[in-house]
């Protein structure tokens, strides 16, 4: 057989290039959710390199709805069962425009079950996602018609009832899958455990105190939004000091690497709503814990002076600059965001609102020594 004859081999195929150019967008992230590699082709859809994706987190890619999405249901659903596929989300490029994609994720973990990456594999989907608008356009037109021929009344009636009803629902299917959770978790701290186990535990009782706030904001954000205001259920004669210390104790738990000191003189009665402030303590001890130094204690006081409760959490770090203290309390605003925040920038917009709606004040400091939220409120009788 002479050379001519020999079929000529096969060209070896060249992996790095079937990495960063493949028909579809590559990520890779650490443990701790940020990106350490991605291939070319995300790069080009999205328009920023691969080197500016370095140290971010998937989340920060995504639109406001896209963020609050992977909060309640993309990110936990992942840590619960290690994979993910076909979830559609809505990247944002860099001149701001929406791209539609099927995010599939996988988890890979050692022997021991820790996690050692994320892989993420993003398909465009502008098309598919085209048709169904086209089709939820359709049906919103429909609707649109049909409503259109009721009367005013009849029509304001019924939007005050699917509101209501609206969140109802929504507080019923995010709580309860939670509860379910929270009282696994307590039984099996009946049995005796390794240490292993006993660490998954805590973080899981942590992530259903984390989901249960952030369920608690989304929800009255969306009540506020629809018209219902946050409600309030008022009683002086409730000691409100107990409500206060279990929101320490609890953030405590799910944070063991932090330090959390309460000092608590409340010797008067407070006409308040106690869960509502004690939500808005958790809030307050909660964004210190995100913003605050690790390494320095966060401090919390509650006092009353015969005329007024005043509650203050306190935390050393970085201040506030001056351009993020116009805009703190607004919602969604998450000030100079870092790659390792969490959360949607609802906590301090429903901690003013709670405050507004006992006609008292949330004021902040910030300098180089401390950052301080204070809340005040009148102890004197509400006017009827």
């Amino acid at each position: 057989m002479t050379p001519s004859d020999e079929k000529s081999p096969m060209p070896a195929e060249d992996l790095e290039d079937l990495y960063e150019n493949a028909p579809c967008g590559y990520l890779s992230l650490q443990p701790d959710g940020r990106i350490i590699k991605s291939n070319r082709t995300l790069s080009t859809w999205i328009g920023i390199p691969a080197d500016k994706l370095l140290g971010k987190r998937l989340r920060d890619l995504l639109n406001m709805a896209g963020r609050i999405f992977y909060e309640t249901h993309f990110a936990p659903l992942l840590r619960m069962q290690g994979h993910f596929q076909e979830v559609a989300l809505d990247l944002i490029t860099v001149d701001g425009t929406k791209l539609a994609v099927l995010a599939n994720a996988y988890e890979k973990r050692n022997d021991d079950g820790a996690l050692l990456f994320t892989r993420v594999t993003l398909f465009q989907a502008t098309e598919r996602r085209s048709y169904e608008r086209g089709l939820v356009d359709a049906r919103l037109a429909s609707d649109k018609a049909e409503a259109a021929m009721r009367s005013e009344l009849d029509l304001e009636h019924e939007n005050a009832e699917l509101r209501e009803q609206f969140i109802a629902v929504l507080g019923h299917d995010l709580r309860n899958p939670l509860a379910a959770i929270n009282a696994g978790t307590r039984m099996l701290r009946k049995d005796a455990l390794s240490e292993k186990s006993l660490g998954v535990l805590d973080m899981m009782e942590g992530s259903v105190v984390r989901m249960s706030g952030l369920i608690d904001n989304v929800l009255d954000f969306a009540r506020g939004r629809l018209g219902n205001g946050i409600g309030l259920d008022r009683n002086a004669n409730d000691p409100l000091e107990p409500v206060l210390l279990q929101v320490v104790d609890e953030l405590r738990s799910s944070h063991p690497g932090r330090e959390i000191e309460i000092v608590s003189r409340i010797v008067e009665p407070v006409d308040c709503d106690r869960g509502r402030i004690g939500q808005l303590l958790s809030n307050l001890v909660g964004n210190a814990l995100t913003h605050g130094a690790a390494d320095l204690p966060i401090r919390v006081s509650a006092m009353t002076n015969g005329t007024s409760l005043e509650l203050w959490v306190a935390n050393g770090g970085t201040p506030i600059s001056k351009n993020a203290m116009a805009r703190l309390f607004h919602p969604f605003f998450r000030g100079e965001v870092r790659v390792d925040q969490e959360g949607l920038g609802l906590g301090l917009h429903i901690a003013s609102e709670i405050a507004r709606a006992h006609d008292g004040v949330l004021m902040v400091t910030s300098d180089p020594q401390e950052t301080r939220f204070t809340f005040s409120m009148p102890l004197v009788d509400r006017v009827n």
